[in-house]
């Protein structure tokens, strides 16, 4: 015996039941505890996946101050213009138009462009500032803007990545096709 003290209710309850005899054992087993409440897991893994999904697809670097620029020529894939945005090209050659008159920057943004189609290179990165200088809005992020977007062997151009210029400076692909004139 323990060495608990026995209450009056204890006492009274052995009483009533000494004269009952336990059932024979026959293997049966006692039930487990009480289960735990029932949870929704596949909506829990649902959500999650959806987070992940919404995530995924949010450009951090996009986050900065500044117009961002993009855009992707009609009838290419735009898994294309994703790929750029988020760095997958390696960039092949830079210019910096800073301290250029349009222009100056036109003339030296053109010639580039053409320097490098002819060297093949496929990405190319512009660096134009956002324009904090400039009065109203800013030139020579306009200016590359309108040169890209009419250039008819630009496939795509977007805003760098933070760590690459930011929307200070445009990525370019250049394709080696000749293309038709816009």
């Amino acid at each position: 015996m323990s060495s608990k003290k026995k209450t009056p209710d204890c006492d009274l309850f052995r009483e009533a039941m000494a004269d009952v005899r336990p059932l024979p054992d026959h293997g049966r087993i006692e039930p487990a505890g009480s289960r735990p409440p029932a949870r929704a897991t596949q909506q829990e893994r649902d959500d999650r996946e959806a987070w992940r999904e919404l995530l995924r697809d949010i450009d951090l670097d996009a986050a900065e101050t500044g117009e961002e620029l993009q855009w992707l020529k009609p009838g290419y894939q735009p898994r294309i213009l994703r790929r750029l945005r988020r760095g997958h090209y390696a960039i092949a050659d830079s210019i910096d138009l800073h301290y250029m008159d349009v222009g100056t920057a036109r003339q030296v943004l053109l010639d580039f462009i053409e320097r490098s189609l002819r060297d093949n290179r496929a990405c190319v990165r512009i660096v134009h500032g956002k324009g904090l200088r400039s009065r109203g809005a800013p030139v020579l992020k306009a200016l590359t803007n309108r040169i890209l977007w009419k250039h008819p062997q630009v496939i795509a151009y977007a805003s760098c990545r933070a760590v690459d210029g930011g929307t200070g400076a445009t990525l370019a692909l250049l394709s080696a096709r000749p293309g038709r004139a816009c």
